[in-house]
């Protein structure tokens, strides 16, 4: 295509041609000399979201004029200025504008740290603004038992709806109108519950502003810490150790394992688990099943059901593939259900005297400990669920600072173990590659000389790979992102593809991109695979494990042994597996 030379704030770049002056400004952002850096702020922008900018912040003056920055391209010879005193005073008016119309309770709101429009209004010197007339307030919509959505501070950047419609296939969130003037709302006029919400949360992480959040249970969660009569434990999952850190000002992609167990004990939590042990539990579950199906002309291809994004949007568009999904619980269900049985019964504990807490980077965790038959004890297996963003506000709440913890803190046993396999659940395609180091060495009866899958790892979001069993090839596919599952689904109801095994995970690159991750603004999503730099601390962790196979997990082979007999058998079916309905 070539390249074009031009100047941005007298400073002279060659960049690629066809580019537009916001492309232009974020690959100066990646220079070393912070002089040759030229930020443009955004905050309708996201890359792969939403690639133009309307907010009226987004701009730079090019010949005199004022233009929007991501939709003019570069020209050879353009001259292009970022901070003129029009282009500020134009900035300046179009936060006047939105303010207008936003609800500015920042003090309360769950995304006062990380608001991208905050961040805009301290730069551009806005203070004491009025607030909203009440008259003019709307009600909080607050029908969906995960999200909250708060109309009063929607700025009509419309993120919300590209991604569930583009990137999910769910199209739960429309708009009608423009500008300022756009009502966005639910498809369905009786809220968020009666559309084909699947709660992934996805709107959550891409909003910049707190219009859309997940529901804050961190209250609940420190009652029953101060409630005597019950025993609060607590579990988190593999994802959380990749992203926790971001929340206290470490970089992306910093393993926090043992900060985090520190931590929750400093908390006041009776015990501390790790769900890596449920994922590998999860993992000689399901290999038992599929083995099982493979051996016996069971329904194929086996879908993974680790994720309750996924199994909810199946229930609504793949009814006539429920019996396609495993029958496991996810791997926090899973542990939920130990700890109310086996845990209880030693610890010497009344199952209804426990608080099962999970900290999950996912908001359709929130839902899934709602459904029916995940009672394996008898009570729910999971009391709470809370987010990565809920763990921080909790922490921070009681004063607690990550980066004074012990990294090489551990958590408690028996759950507190897992294999390698058992972190690498967070990654799109972990599940896929956790299931095959069991599977495999089950079908062959032989030890794998390899246990990298890697054909299964990466960001991409369909990836398919085969596996040579005993002269039995093995066919797999691993999907990330909701409208790829549809696509792969659709080709295996046409007969144009033919798998034994499918692994869906509802956020795009699996669970590391949850909707209860912490937030980064645009630029730096813009400038860094975000869910790529998580995914690699897990699979860093999974390298540096002892034990890196779910079935050689000793805590793993002692509660077969001691509590529930074989994988697939009488007691683990009625704890650890469950059912779907038809939405």
């Amino acid at each position: 295509m070539g390249n074009v030379t031009f100047k941005i704030n007298k400073y002279e770049y060659t960049m690629k041609k066809g580019i537009t002056i916001l492309d232009a400004s974020l690959e100066t952002r990646k220079l070393a000399k912070e002089y040759l850096q030229h930020p443009i702020p955004t905050l309708y922008y996201l890359k792969g979201v939403m690639d133009i900018d309307e907010s009226g912040v987004c701009i730079a003056e090019v010949d005199g004029k004022v233009v929007n920055a991501s939709m003019t391209r570069v020209k050879e010879g353009m001259e292009i200025w970022t901070n003129t005193p029009a282009v500020i005073e134009a900035r300046k008016a179009a936060l006047a504008r939105i303010l207008e119309k936003h609800n500015k309770s920042c003090l309360y709101c769950l995304r006062s740290e990380s608001c991208e429009l905050q961040s805009l209004l301290h730069e551009y010197g806005f203070t004491n603004e009025p607030e909203l007339p009440r008259a003019e307030l709307e009600q909080l919509e607050l029908s969906s038992k995960v999200l909250v959505r708060d109309n009063n501070k929607c700025i009509k950047c419309k993120r919300c709806i590209n991604v569930c419609a583009k990137m999910q296939a769910v199209s739960a969130i429309t708009a009608c109108g423009e500008g300022l003037d756009t009502l966005v709302t639910p498809s369905s006029p009786k809220g968020l519950a009666a559309s084909s919400c699947v709660n992934c949360g996805q709107c959550v992480a891409v909003c910049p502003v707190g219009a859309l959040t997940e529901i804050d249970h961190t209250d609940v969660v420190k009652k029953a810490l101060e409630d005597p009569e019950k025993y609060v434990v607590v579990q988190v999952a593999p994802a959380v150790r990749a992203a926790l850190g971001e929340a206290f000002e470490f970089p992306i992609g910093v393993d926090v394992e043992g900060r985090i167990a520190e931590a929750l004990h400093r908390a006041g939590f009776d015990k501390v688990f790790d769900t890596k042990f449920g994922a590998d539990l999860t993992i000689m579950e399901e290999a038992q099943e599929l083995i099982h199906r493979i051996r016996h002309e069971g329904v194929l291809p086996m879908v993974t059901s680790c994720c309750p994004g996924w199994v909810k949007y199946a229930e609504h568009f793949y009814p006539d593939m429920l019996e396609n999904i495993s029958t496991c619980k996810s791997p926090h269900q899973m542990q939920g259900a130990i700890v109310k049985s086996y845990i209880a019964a030693n610890e010497g504990v009344k199952k209804e005297n426990i608080v099962m807490v999970s900290v999950m980077p996912c908001t359709a965790k929130k839902f899934e400990i709602t459904r029916e038959d995940e009672c394996g004890a008898g009570v729910p297996d999971v009391d709470i669920s809370i987010t990565t963003n809920e763990l921080a506000k909790l922490l921070k709440e009681k004063e607690i600072q990550l980066e004074a913890m012990d990294p090489n803190a551990k958590f408690d046993d028996p759950l507190g173990q897992g294999s390698g396999a058992g972190v690498i659940f967070g990654a799109t395609g972990g599940v896929m590659e956790a299931a095959l180091r069991t599977a495999v060495e089950k079908l062959s009866g032989k030890p794998l000389e390899n246990l990298e899958f890697t054909a299964v790892r990466g960001m991409n979001g369909i990836k398919e790979a085969s596996v040579e069993v005993d002269g039995t090839t093995i066919c797999v596919a691993a999907a990330s992102g909701l409208a790829n599952a549809n696509a792969l689904l659709t080709r295996v109801k046409a007969g144009e593809a033919d798998y034994q095994f499918i692994e869906i995970m509802a956020c795009p690159g699996g669970c590391v991109n949850g909707g209860g991750q912490p937030h980064q603004p645009a630029a730096v999503r813009a400038l860094n695979d975000v869910p790529a730099l998580r995914a690699a601390a897990l699979y860093k962790n999974d390298e540096n494990s002892g034990i890196r196979k779910s079935h050689e997990n000793p805590a793993i082979k002692e509660l077969y042994t001691k509590f529930l007999g074989e994988p697939g058998g009488e007691r683990a079916h009625e704890l650890l597996h469950t059912s779907y309905v038809v939405r």
